[in-house]
C-alpha cells in the first residue's frame, strides 16, 4: 500500500496516515525478494506468456492445464492472485441473440439425437447450426458442422447471404474430410436451410440421418450455441468486423489454427479436439 501511494505522495507522509514506521518501510523495501517472490515473478511472466498464446481468451482453470502440460502443478489461488497481478483476464461473456426461421411448410425431422451430445466415438453424431457476423460491409452467415465426440469443427462455410447453400456447402466440407462408414445423425435445429428438401437429399446420398431440434428449443442443440457464444466472444469480444473480408480470413484463423488445435475443451479434459481425436 506504501508503495503504491508513494507513486503520487511523499513516503512521510503516507507512513504518518498509515501509521507505518519510515525506518520499518525502508527496511522492508531494501530487503532481498524472497525465494517465493522469485518463484512468483518466474511463474508470472509464464502466465503472460500463455495468456497471450491464448490470445487473451484464457482463464484459470486452462491456464493451469496449460502448466500442468509442463508439469508445473500450482493452484487455482495462486494463479488467480498473479493474474490480478499481471492484469491477465478471460475473454469477457457475453450474451448473443440466436435467430432461426422455423416458419415455413417443409416436414420436420424427429430428435433422434435427443440431447445425447458424448458419443463413445467419431462420425457417431455431428451437430450444426448458422450464425449471423456482422461486419461494416453488412452481415455475414457462418454454417458450421462439429463432430460431438471430440467438439472438433469438421465443415463450415461463410457467406454474404442467408441461402441454403451455405449449410450444404459446411455439410459437404464435412463428409469430404471424415468420410464417414456409418449412418452419422446430422442434428440440426429446425430452420428453413436445415429443412428444405436440397439440404436433406444431400444427408440422403450420403446415408446420414436427418434429426432436429424441437420447437423453439435451442437446449436441443446446445454444443452448437455454446460453441458460437464461445466464437463470438473470444474472436469479436463485442465488436464487429471493418470488412467481410476481415472477417472471414479471421474465422478461418479461429477455426482452423486455434479452436480445433489450440483451444482446450473443459469437455474433453481440458485437450484440444484434434488431440482428444488423436488419442482415441
Amino acid at each position: 500500500m506504501v508503495t503504491q501511494l508513494s507513486a503520487f505522495h511523499a513516503v512521510k507522509r503516507v507512513c504518518l496516515l498509515l501509521n507505518v514506521s519510515r525506518r520499518g518501510y525502508r527496511s522492508w523495501r531494501n530487503r532481498p525478494p524472497s525465494q517465493r517472490q522469485l518463484a512468483d515473478d518466474i511463474l508470472s511472466q509464464r502466465l503472460i506468456q500463455l495468456h497471450h498464446d491464448s490470445r487473451g481468451n484464457y482463464g484459470i482453470r486452462r491456464l493451469q492445464s496449460d502448466l500442468q502440460d509442463e508439469q508445473r502443478f500450482h493452484g487455482k489461488s495462486r494463479i488467480s492472485r498473479l493474474m490480478k497481478q499481471s492484469g491477465l483476464k478471460a475473454a469477457n461473456q457475453t450474451r448473443y441473440k440466436v435467430t432461426t426461421n422455423s416458419r415455413h411448410d417443409y416436414p420436420i425431422a424427429p430428435n433422434l439425437l435427443n440431447r445425447e451430445f458424448s458419443p463413445a466415438e467419431a462420425d457417431v453424431a455431428w451437430a450444426t447450426d448458422i450464425t449471423y457476423i456482422r461486419t461494416e460491409e453488412g452481415w455475414l452467415y457462418l454454417a458450421t458442422v462439429i463432430d460431438l465426440y471430440s467438439r472438433r469443427i469438421i465443415g463450415w462455410s461463410l457467406s454474404n447471404r442467408l441461402k441454403t447453400q451455405v449449410v450444404i456447402d459446411a455439410l459437404e466440407m464435412a463428409i469430404k474430410q471424415r468420410k464417414p462408414t456409418r449412418q452419422v445423425i446430422a442434428h440440426s435445429d429446425r430452420g428453413s436451410q436445415y429443412a428444405s428438401h436440397r439440404y436433406r437429399d444431400v444427408l440422403k446420398d450420403n446415408d446420414l440421418r436427418c434429426s432436429m431440434s424441437g420447437k423453439g428449443c435451442c437446449y436441443d442443440n446446445a454444443v452448437m450455441e455454446s460453441f458460437y457464444h464461445t466464437l463470438k466472444t473470444e474472436l469479436m469480444r463485442g465488436k464487429g468486423f471493418v470488412s467481410r473480408e476481415q472477417a472471414m480470413n479471421a474465422i478461418f484463423d479461429y477455426i482452423e489454427v486455434f479452436y480445433n488445435r489450440r483451444r482446450k475443451h473443459s469437455t474433453l479434459g481440458y485437450q484440444t479436439p484434434v488431440d482428444y481425436e488423436m488419442a482415441a
